[in-house]
């Protein structure tokens, strides 16, 4: 049977209140032969998100509607493997505490920037040596900061994470890795750009995190060589964090329709070009 992902609004409702619900849809489970394998809740944001095995969406609301009456407002069919990379599990975790663990993640985009013509440069052996010492340095600093991969596509990562600030930090970290490397190096440097987004998994059913991913590879795209740009909302949930922010204005992205606020998340590196240009512009 296919497996869906539902989403609920659920304002002021504690955790122990969402893990009820959840005992009362295991309850009569089987009489619309579903299997409720997980739920996440996230008590600050009012929202909870099930993971229930289903022969369609509509048994999902009747379940629930039968269980305690608590319809999702989505409900979406989903991939377990995608499920798994995102959120880290896919049955409830042992024990019977009621459970916190939000399901809201920070989305990482990053891209080595002009590979293509490096590869034209120094050829194909060098190139792909060049490539896994790129994999190499981000593989090191993700799994410092606890980020889990979800996809690589030839010179880039899709990267998750459970709070911005660890995807912050880990943003940081990695431009710092890729300084540190070319100051050493005696071959060709690695610039790398970086998009830094953050969401809830089920919001407009294109898929599991469907529109932050689309937004964070936009924003990934607009950035430049050793940058690191973010949403808004990357920077809203990151008030009183050890970070420095520089504005970066409205742009306009493909797919979609309104121009989209983007700041950048200084490195040590960025901040100390950043005070130098703006030296050389006050001595103009």
């Amino acid at each position: 049977m296919p497996i869906f992902m539902d989403r609920h609004d659920v304002p002021n409702a504690t955790a122990e209140a969402v893990a009820a619900a959840h005992q009362a849809d295991l309850a009569i489970q089987s009489k619309y032969s579903c299997n409720c394998m997980t739920y996440w809740c996230d008590e600050q944001r009012g929202t909870a998100f099930c993971l229930i095995e289903a022969p369609n969406a509509d048994a999902v609301r009747q379940m629930h509607r039968d269980a305690h009456g608590l319809i999702p407002l989505d409900v979406m069919e989903v991939d377990p493997a995608t499920v798994a990379a995102f959120l880290g599990r896919l049955t409830t975790p042992a024990g019977h505490e009621p459970i916190r663990e939000t399901a809201f993640r920070a989305i990482m985009f990053t891209d080595m920037v002009g590979f293509t013509d490096v590869t034209a440069t120094i050829g194909d052996v060098a190139a792909y040596a060049l490539l896994q010492t790129h994999h190499d340095i981000i593989r090191q600093d993700v799994e410092a900061h606890g980020g889990m991969e979800i996809d690589r596509a030839g010179d880039g990562f899709l990267l998750c994470f459970s709070s911005v600030t660890k995807a912050m930090a880990c943003a940081v970290a990695v431009q710092r890795s890729f300084a540190a490397h070319n100051a050493v190096t005696d071959g060709h440097p690695i610039h790398v750009r970086i998009g830094l987004g953050a969401g809830e998994p089920v919001t407009d059913g294109q898929g599991l995190f469907g529109s932050t991913v689309n937004l964070t590879a936009r924003v990934c795209g607009h950035a430049g060589a050793d940058q690191i740009l973010a949403t808004t909302v990357v920077r809203e949930l990151a008030v009183g964090k050890p970070f420095t922010f520089a504005d970066r204005g409205k742009v306009a992205l493909k797919g979609f329709a309104e121009p989209v606020s983007l700041c950048e998340v200084l490195s040590f590196q960025r901040m100390l070009l950043t005070c130098a240009r703006r030296r050389l512009v006050i001595t103009a």
